[in-house]
């Protein structure tokens, strides 16, 4: 027990890395700090569920919009300096827009018009990140650094964080707690800086001299994504699965991120603080969900499971609709974590394991971009949705939407026989999956 919790954390020896991570796990405290602000600033300012429709449909605009040159300039600019960047900017937005809070001249637009600014720079961000941590660590320790960050996430940006800004919005102001979040994406920028990388990455089209580089600019991204959607296209698991995801975010990220707050305010009488300590259980439960499937082997069935860890174990997120106690909302918040969780472990180590290494960059951000295509569209229809059916009825279909579309995906995807032709609790049999699927 203590060599697997010793293999765990063997990533954090290497002082880069660690700088990294450390600064991560900083930002996305900022980041589930943000989401609780950002609600009760909206709220504070007079706002209902549609004018927080508006602001987090800002945030996922920019986010997408932004996301497949974020992969691209992961692949083609040194990764460090896409990274500092990133958190530079999300930091002075947020900085400027607490100073307008805390004089009290901040409208809805201003928050709008930072949100799209906060998701543009989480675009770029990610991609670099996911393409920077292979060149700090030796490669049988990247399963190890997935699972850090898999713990990470949910603790830090879905528990921590939102507990931190809902004692900060009861205790000071929603301003403050902008303007603390803003701090920690300037404190993960410091720590990338301080890094000492010791050779720049190689560029995305490197591979095949001259004849890459006459292929250029708009050309080259173009030719780079067209051969990304094609492997997507003729790998029906891999596509099956990325489909669910568009399918799942628009049932899903609308209601918990716009009508969450408002069912705490009107079911339980609740603030920001029940608001935080609904968000620590999904938080908790994911973070839990993630440390046992990665303590374990892979099972069989892993699509299977994967889809349905999915699909079934969003049903609690109907109790979030009509619970009258915070214990409940809190019980089907951290089921839901637990389960979405999981399945992220297991989606992480496909890609790992069955997409080649030529494919994996633009894979990962193609799967950024597909899973969150219709996250503005989930935002934008949230608040009126709550506002015509009720929040109830809208929680109902977020529950249990995903799990009847789950049983369309297996079927679709051939997973059941797709899973026990391309076996992954086998180590040896790896580099030939690879190999066949490229």
């Amino acid at each position: 027990m203590s060599e697997l919790r010793w293999k765990a954390v063997r990533p954090l020896r290497h002082r880069d890395y660690r700088l990294l991570w450390t600064g991560l796990a900083v930002a996305l405290l900022g980041s589930g700090l943000w989401l609780v602000a950002l609600a009760w600033q909206v709220i504070e300012l007079g706002g209902g569920p549609v004018q927080l429709s508006v602001v987090t449909t800002a945030y996922s605009i920019g986010l997408l919009v932004c996301v497949l040159f974020g992969g691209i300039a992961a692949d083609r600019l040194p990764q460090r300096t896409v990274i500092i960047v990133a958190d530079s900017v999300r930091g002075v937005v947020l900085l400027g827009l607490a100073a307008l809070a805390l004089v009290g001249v901040l409208e809805i637009w201003h928050l709008a018009a930072a949100a799209v600014l906060v998701g543009a720079g989480e675009a770029f961000l990610i991609p670099a990140y996911t393409a920077l941590v292979p060149r700090l660590l030796p490669a049988d320790e990247l399963l190890a650094a997935n699972g850090l960050e898999g713990t990470l996430r949910p603790l830090a940006q879905q528990a921590t964080g939102p507990v931190i800004g809902g004692l900060v919005i009861a205790a000071i102001s929603p301003g403050v707690a902008i303007l603390v979040a803003g701090l920690t994406y300037l404190f993960s920028a410091a720590c990338v800086l301080a890094m000492n990388l010791r050779h720049e990455p190689a560029s995305a089209s490197g591979s095949d001299g001259a004849g890459e580089a006459a292929a250029t600019g708009v050309r080259a991204m173009a030719a780079d994504l067209r051969e990304g959607w094609s492997y997507v296209r003729r790998t029906r698991w891999l596509l099956a699965s990325l489909l669910f995801g568009t399918v799942f975010v628009l049932l899903i990220l609308g209601p918990l991120e716009v009508l969450l707050p408002f069912a705490i305010r009107d079911q339980l009488g609740g603030d920001a603080r029940e608001f935080g300590l609904v968000m620590a259980a999904f938080g908790v439960g994911g973070a839990a969900g993630a440390l046992v499937i990665s303590s374990r082997s892979l099972p069989r069935r892993y699509l299977t499971v994967m889809t349905l860890m999915w699909g079934l174990g969003s049903v609690p997120f109907v109790v979030l609709g009509f619970a009258q106690d915070l214990w409940l909302m809190m019980a089907g918040a951290a089921v839901v974590g637990a389960t979405g969780s999981a399945a992220m472990v297991i989606w992480g180590t496909l890609l790992q394991r069955r997409v080649p290494d030529h494919l994996r960059g633009r894979i990962a951000s193609l799967d950024f971009f597909v899973s969150l295509l219709l996250m503005p569209v989930s935002m934008a229809l949230a608040g009126p949705a709550g506002s015509w059916f009720g929040v109830t009825a809208v929680f109902v279909v977020a529950g249990v939407g995903p799990a009847v579309v789950s049983f369309a995906v297996i079927w679709f995807g051939r997973m059941r026989s797709d899973e026990l032709a391309h076996p992954l609790d086998q180590d040896e049999g790896a580099e030939k999956l690879i190999t066949a699927e490229a």
